[in-house]
């Protein structure tokens, strides 16, 4: 931008100073001191130490690969159960059904209650003496006596998916709902008329239209779900005999619960380092798809 006589404007630049100031502050500078500490023995010692890679060996050499696989795996099948139920219960809440109203509000409680109190009551449905899921699974001859649904290694792995699924989803749901209230309806009317079904409507006419949202959707879950914290926690602590633990809980019981800061930094930057391939392989495979779709239109 340019003033009257030929001179740069940089009153717009000064306007955006604040916000570039905020973010520094609240972004790079925690990012950049995360990283420095991870080169570091950073722990409750009044001093630390210059140790280059160590904290990386070491994240490496022990079991650390093994709840990297753990988080991905329990990150993938979390948000495609979040992704196959938000389309189903969006396509339902969009159709004319009656008390679609009374729908509407009612998948609204998973997201507005507290996380912490909606995990705590998942648990007492756990457990396995006096838990509603165990005692109706008794009465029914499914089970033949309690099971500890957060004791068994199996058990509490997927009790900790159908949780953050079940608080999840109602986002989810919400948002494909707006996507798809944003069609317009005579799409759908002229392909009705024409005889086409409604699920060769909803493949030719709903899912590609509404694949942007799916697409953005589907990403920000798979970040919220594998920086999942207060879920696993609550219910398990990354237990039984760590088969619930995650590289978020791995870096948590690290950094605080052993003090260890500068493994902790390390393992932080893991997180980031993946996060951040997995958004870019994410994007340039939706480009990829465009591209091709566009071919194929041609």
């Amino acid at each position: 931008m340019q003033a009257m006589g030929g001179r740069p404007n940089v009153f717009p630049y000064l306007l955006l100073l604040p916000a570039l100031f905020i973010t520094l502050a609240i972004v790079a500078w925690p990012l950049l001191e995360t990283v420095r500490l991870s080169f570091t023995d950073a722990s409750l010692k009044p001093t630390e130490e210059f140790i280059g890679l160590a904290n990386y060996e070491k994240i490496f050499s022990r079991r650390f690969p093994e709840v990297i696989g753990r988080t991905f795996y329990w990150m993938a099948i979390s948000v495609t159960l979040k992704m196959v139920v938000g389309v189903l219960g969006a396509m339902l809440l969009n159709s004319a059904v009656p008390g679609r109203g009374f729908l509407r509000v009612l998948v609204m409680p998973p997201w507005i209650v507290p996380i912490a109190i909606g995990v705590f009551m998942w648990r007492w449905m756990y457990n396995g003496q006096f838990g509603m899921i165990s005692g109706v699974a008794q009465h029914l001859g499914i089970l033949a006596g309690p099971y500890e649904f957060l004791g068994d290694r199996t058990g509490a792995f997927y009790s900790t998916v159908v949780t953050d699924v079940w608080v999840g989803t109602p986002l989810v749901t919400i948002y494909l709902l707006a996507a798809m209230q944003s069609i317009s309806p005579d799409l759908h009317e002229a392909a009705w008329v024409d005889g086409a079904s409604r699920m060769y409507r909803f493949r030719r006419i709903t899912l590609p239209l509404i694949m942007p949202a799916v697409a953005t959707m589907g990403l920000l879950s798979a970040i919220w779900t594998f920086n999942s914290f207060d879920i696993i926690w609550i219910l398990t602590e990354g237990g039984p005999r760590g088969s619930t633990t995650t590289m978020i809980i791995d870096t948590y019981k690290t950094a605080i619960s052993r003090n260890r800061y500068g493994e902790g930094a390390a393992r932080a930057v893991m997180i980031v380092i993946f996060l951040s391939s997995f958004a870019g392989f994410y994007f340039y495979m939706l480009s990829r798809m465009a591209r091709r779709s566009l071919k194929n239109d041609k």
